[in-house]
Order: structure tokens, then sequence, then C-alpha cells
């Protein structure tokens, strides 16, 4: 049976770990690219996310690492956010012990806002009559080509992005699942180059939130380094 009902105003907020994993979806195999560091993946984009929103700050405590601290007194309306708002509001916290408590929750309310929005399309079924499968599809909504595009003419085309793009680039950079993309965002030296650029926090930051978010985007590929997320690549 398909699963695509569409969500009301609560559900049509479009957070930046919705287009991370649309951006990894595959309409060719119907298949989400890097699964098994995916979990970690998620987590940046939701606290680069709460860094956009001013929710959250990154301290760098010189030998004790770099921590994550809650701003303001208020939760965000977002749930997804506000899970990991929460999590962070009890005490500063290391992000990689953010990325790690945080992350293995994000994968199934993540997909659910994309297949609720009809950016994707789940069927549900049973093979041998009894083993759950799940087929997904890209939906009609249109949105992942915009991100593509746009992702593509940053990486390719050496256009300026906002902060919110150069932060879905980093970390599809940063997730070695970039290369996955070509032909729709060709595979080059030169673009592997911007994509690590990006990575550091390398592009504009007039903006108080851009700056922000320019930090936590280095802060955030810097952890998953150290976890060991790009050791593949």
């Amino acid at each position: 049976m398909a699963d695509q009902t569409r969500g009301d105003a609560s559900t049509t907020r479009h957070g930046v770990a919705d287009d991370l994993m649309l951006l990894l979806f595959s309409p060719a195999s119907g298949t989400i690219a890097g699964e098994n560091t995916l979990f970690y993946v998620l987590a940046g984009a939701v606290l680069t996310d709460l860094a956009l929103e001013g929710a959250v700050r990154a301290d760098d405590l010189g030998v004790r690492g770099t921590v994550v601290t809650a701003e303001g007194d208020t939760a965000p309306d977002d749930e997804i956010l506000r899970t990991m708002w929460t999590y962070i509001s009890e005490k500063p916290r290391g992000v990689q012990t953010v990325l790690a408590a945080i992350g293995p929750q994000l994968r199934s309310p993540v997909l659910d806002r994309l297949v609720e929005r009809g950016d994707l399309r789940r069927t549900r079924g049973k093979a041998l009559g009894f083993i759950p499968t799940e087929t997904l599809e890209l939906g009609d909504t249109g949105r992942r080509e915009q991100l593509v595009a746009a992702v593509r003419a940053t990486l390719v085309d050496g256009a300026e992005p906002t902060a919110r793009t150069a932060t879905l680039a980093a970390l599809l950079s940063a997730s070695g699942a970039l290369p996955t993309l070509h032909p729709e965002i060709p595979w080059s030296t030169p673009v592997a180059t911007r994509a690590k650029e990006l990575e550091r926090g390398d592009f504009a930051a007039d903006a108080a939130a851009a700056a922000v978010t320019r930090t936590m985007t280095a802060v955030i590929v810097n952890a998953m380094i150290v976890a060991g997320v790009t050791s593949a690549r």
C-alpha cells in the first residue's frame, strides 16, 4: 500500500537534515547513500540547523575541546530540533557526544517527513507473505531537483552559496557520499577541492547567521573526522 499522505503545516518545514537526506536519496536505485554513517551526518545537519536558528553556539575550550551550548530559554517548535536542543540545554556537551546521542534517533522521523511532504513516495508491503518491505521513489515536489541545482552551482559553477547550501555541500563531502551524485553533480578534482574548502567553513560570512554556521560546519566536520566517519574516503 502506498504511503503518500502530505503533512499539514507542522510538517512542512524543510530542515537541513531533511534536505540532506533528500540529496542522499538516489532516484535510480531507490536507496539512501551512506547508510552506515547516516546517523552521524543527519545529526550534524540538525546541529547546524540549530546554529542557523541561533539556538546553539560552539565554544572552543582549548584542551577540553569544543562544546555546544543551548541559547535562549525556549525550545524550538520543530520536534527534531527540539529533541537535540533539549539534550544540549541540560548542560554544555561535546560535539561528538551530541552527534552520537541524537543521531541514531533521526533516520525514521526525517524519512517520515519527506514522505509526508511528498518529496519521497514510500510503498510498504511484505515479501514471502510476512517479511516487511519498503520501497522508496522520488516524489513530484521538485524539491530534490532544486537542491541538486543549488549544490551543483556552488561546486561546479563557482556560485557563492548561501550558508544553508554551503552546509549541505560540506556535509555531503564529509560523509563521503558526494561522488555518488555523479553525474547530477559531475565529480572532478576541482569539485572535490571546493567541497573540502566548504568543509573547513570557507565561504562568505557577511551575515551573522552565516558566520555562526561557518564555524559550526567546520566544528561538525572536524568531529566527524575524529570519529572516523570520513576515514573511508
